[in-house]
């Protein structure tokens, strides 16, 4: 019997990176992965190819709507979905690659299978009739998540569909009918939206990306409607989905209470995802999970077996990639003795539509809900030099700050590369600047990242340069 210091089950962000880092603290590690490539959710059916898409639908789009404007003429284009897939694959394969060569780099065992707890230091490995047993001082779970359903909907993988079929589809949909309005539906129907796709968002609550600052939500509908011809259906309730032949129909309760028929080619739910522990027969090791299917644990990422620890999207917290990956880092190093630390409010959220949507630490309407004194500030993407020459004024920055220190409580963007300028505002609340430090700091001209500096002089002593 193989015996390790530290098992690490699931081979996502999360799980790969806990394994590097344990292995760079000299640890013996072990990687368990029950698919054949490494990378998890994120690498194969997720961030990296859905990036992927967007891509190169942005691509397309832009050649069909803004090269004459940049003075570049050329033959109408025409999508080669085929093409487009056959990229994605391209970039993943490359990517898996890359964790591989990792894998090897930091001398981490692999083993491929399903991996099951036969006590809090055992754990079995099963793939195509055979087992192995391996012991481990310490396991790290990172088994991820997988999409979740609706009641009265049954996902035939066909015509209704999850993310991870709508990024092999061979065909641009006539008309895509997406459940739910947060960061999967709006990514993958802005990738088919560029393509020709009509698009319809049925969304439950009465705001797309609920989980972030109102007035994102808000800006994002209504250009997702100019630009791209989005239709929304919000504070509408699905209560069915039948498929026909190449066609679906999705049955949908109005705010008054009506009955209303959605058809298309498509239906593509994504209404979330919920954390995947299926077979892993975590009992054995004395582990429980909560209502919501999480595991439980405390507040050192710590299950109730004292070895065992979980994280990324299988514990409680946003399902998010680079949450994974910080608590891969912060539970590797507890198990070699040191001391880390993870500031959940400051790890950001984004939206990888165009234009791209981006968040840190508290939303206007936390800030009401605690009645925390605070001001607000805002500079708009269509006054910045840099964004009028590459064609992209949607958007704004907001900047909330304390009422009283003007230290920064929250950055909420929505506009051109937002997804990179969120690191400026997370650098800034990580040590606890102002606002007024960071409109004191110079950003070069022209650049995006000079609305940052803007919204800080407006949030501080409403002094904008430029508006």
């Amino acid at each position: 019997m193989n015996t390790y210091d530290v098992c690490v089950i699931g081979a996502g962000p999360g799980g790969y990176v806990a394994a590097i880092r344990c292995a760079q603290l000299g640890l013996k590690t072990v990687l368990v992965e029950r698919y054949a490539s490494l990378g998890g959710t994120c690498l194969n059916v997720g961030c990296i190819p859905s990036k992927a898409l967007l891509d190169s639908s942005e691509h397309f789009y832009n050649a069909q709507h803004h090269f004459q404007e940049h003075g570049i003429d050329i033959k109408p284009p025409k999508v080669n979905i085929k093409q487009m897939i056959e990229r994605k694959r391209g970039v993943i394969k490359t990517t898996v690659e890359g964790i591989n060569y990792l894998m090897k780099k930091n001398k981490i065992d692999v083993l491929h299978g399903h991996a099951r707890f036969e006590s809090a230091h055992h754990i079995c490995i099963e793939q195509n009739q055979t087992s192995q047993t391996i012991e481990s001082k310490y396991t790290i779970i990172a088994s991820g998540s997988k999409p979740a359903s609706l009641p009265g909907i049954t996902i035939d993988k066909k015509r209704i569909i999850t993310s991870t079929e709508a990024l092999e589809l061979q065909e641009v949909p006539k008309h895509m009918i997406i459940i739910g309005g947060g960061v999967i539906g709006l990514e993958l129907g802005s990738v088919y939206a560029r393509l020709g796709s009509k698009i319809s968002v049925v969304e439950y609550m009465d705001r797309l990306i609920p989980a972030m600052d109102a007035a994102l939500g808000k800006e994002l509908q209504r250009v997702l409607k100019k630009n791209l011809g989005f239709e929304f259906y919000m504070k509408h309730k699905v209560t069915g989905a039948v498929t026909t032949g190449k066609s679906v129909s999705v049955s949908i309760e109005t705010p008054k209470g009506d009955s209303l028929q959605l058809e298309g080619d498509y239906c593509l739910v994504a209404v979330g995802r919920k954390p995947y522990t299926d077979g892993l027969d975590i009992a054995k090791a004395g582990i429980t999970t909560d209502e919501r299917g999480r595991i439980i644990t405390d507040a050192h990422l710590k299950t109730q077996a004292q070895n065992i620890y979980a994280i990324g999207d299988v514990v409680k917290g946003a399902m998010l990639a680079h949450k994974a990956e910080e608590e891969g880092v912060f539970v590797a190093e507890q198990i070699a003795g040191q001391k880390p630390h993870i500031n959940y409010l400051l790890i950001p959220g984004v939206v990888y539509t165009w234009p791209e949507v981006a968040g840190v630490g508290l939303t206007e309407e936390e800030l009401k809900t605690q009645q925390r004194p605070y001001k607000s500030g805002s500079f708009p993407f269509k006054a910045s030099g840099r964004a009028r020459a590459s064609m992209d004024t949607d958007g704004f920055v907001k900047v909330l700050c304390d009422a009283q220190t003007d230290e920064i409580l929250g950055v909420h963007m929505i506009g051109p590369r937002a997804a990179d300028m969120i690191a400026e505002a997370v650098v800034a609340m990580e040590y606890r600047a102002s606002a007024e430090d960071i409109a004191r700091i110079s950003h070069a001209h022209p650049t995006f990242t000079e609305s940052m500096k803007e919204a800080c002089l407006d949030a501080t002593s409403k002094r904008a340069l430029h508006i």
